[in-house]
């Protein structure tokens, strides 16, 4: 039988199959990520995290729980979310209270939105209610409505009422 130049050629039954090594950096399965003296873990290669993606045209409501990475391109209505990295895709629209490292918004959020770091509001984004964040960057016609908190290192202390001055007495 005449063999063509694409079919596999024939192994013996004696010859084991051969494997693929992990990539660089995999852990073997059942292994545990490597931690760290002082029990901090590497880093993660951003496409290492878990990332839950909200397609057009999908509606989630609920708690996001365990998500390092939330991508929204429909519609998240959620009480409460903690994730590393927010991304509000064009036409996407988060309602809620959301806490996180990094926020990018395209599309819409309304309600609370935390940024323990750095929020950058896109030309088509939109921020309704109240954002905190340590750094913040909005294109030109990016919108924020509502009341806008900058973080500091210490604590952040809540702003006081604003009280009339006394008036100035006079002594005879």
């Amino acid at each position: 039988m005449a063999r063509t130049p694409f079919s596999p050629s024939p192994q013996p039954a004696s010859q084991p199959t051969p494997t693929m090594p992990p990539p660089p950096g995999a852990s073997p399965q059942g292994a545990r990520p490597a931690v760290m003296p002082g029990g901090a873990r590497p880093a993660r290669d951003p496409a290492e995290r878990r990332t839950l993606v909200v397609g057009r045209g999908i509606s989630v409501q609920g708690t996001v729980q365990d998500a390092e990475r939330l991508v929204v391109e429909g519609t998240v209505e959620a009480s409460m979310i903690h994730a590393t990295e927010l991304a509000i895709s064009p036409g996407g629209v988060f309602k809620g209270e959301v806490e996180v490292e990094d926020a990018e918004i395209a599309g819409t959020i309304d309600g609370t939105l935390t940024v323990r770091a750095g929020l950058v509001v896109r030309s088509t984004g939109r921020v309704l209610g109240t954002a905190r964040c340590r750094r913040l960057q909005v294109e030109d016609g990016g919108q924020i409505t509502g009341r806008i908190e900058m973080l500091t290192d210490g604590a952040a202390p809540r702003p006081e009422p604003v009280r009339a001055p006394e008036p100035a007495t006079s002594a005879d």
